[in-house]
């Protein structure tokens, strides 16, 4: 039987089309096995390491519950919850949709009153895997268990470190980041996060 030209042609294209998709829908794993979208390598990294890097700070914004702080304090935490909460939940949406895992983090495993014992002893290097900023366990269990006289200072401390650290992980996706809502997530996350540090030096005298 005899094939048309055109219709070989026809065909061939066919299975390039075929294989092209195939290349574009693999993923690949990153340094610490975690799969990472073919489509926007870097921006999935991105939305992986600033979910529990985010997560953390949020779980030092609950710690700040039943405590006698000041009114400027109190107002600076809730400004943090009400942007990076909504800012998790957005990542968690890019990474359902383009197929990859949603990482688990620490404020996933601590509800309500949490136990500095507890706190102590999470595995923060595998949490944190060498992200910028993020406390330790040891220092984290320390601020749980902190006096309010203390509290205060040792927390804008801490976060401080914890926003710049944001920041680098921020500026990096911008560097080399192509999803065009990550790369504006990034942007509001500096801008954000920058005006925060002021404030923070500024309420320690810095």
């Amino acid at each position: 039987m005899r094939h048309h030209p055109g219709h070989l042609i026809a065909v061939g294209l066919i299975g390039l089309t075929l294989a092209l998709t195939g290349c574009t829908d693999d993923a690949g794993t990153d340094e610490a096995g975690r799969t990472v979208s073919a489509e926007h390598p870097v921006d999935a990294e991105f939305a992986s390491q600033m979910i529990p890097h985010h997560a953390q700070a949020l779980v030092m914004v609950d710690l700040t519950q039943g405590r006698r702080l000041s009114a400027e304090f109190r107002a600076l935490t809730e400004q943090i919850r009400s942007a990076q909460g909504p800012e998790i939940e957005t990542m968690r949406g890019w990474l359902t949709e383009w197929g990859e895992e949603v990482p688990e983090t620490m404020r996933d495993h601590v509800h309500g009153d949490m136990d500095p014992e507890d706190l102590a002893h999470m595995d923060m290097d595998e949490k944190s895997g060498g992200m910028p900023g993020m406390v330790s366990a040891t220092d984290l269990a320390a601020l749980a268990t902190a006096p309010d006289a203390r509290f205060e200072r040792l927390w804008l401390t801490m976060m401080i470190e914890h926003h710049a650290g944001a920041i680098t992980m921020a500026e990096q996706e911008l560097a080399s980041g192509t999803y065009p809502p990550a790369r504006e997530l990034a942007e509001a996350i500096i801008e954000g996060q920058t005006a925060e540090l002021a404030t923070m030096r500024a309420m320690l005298g810095d």
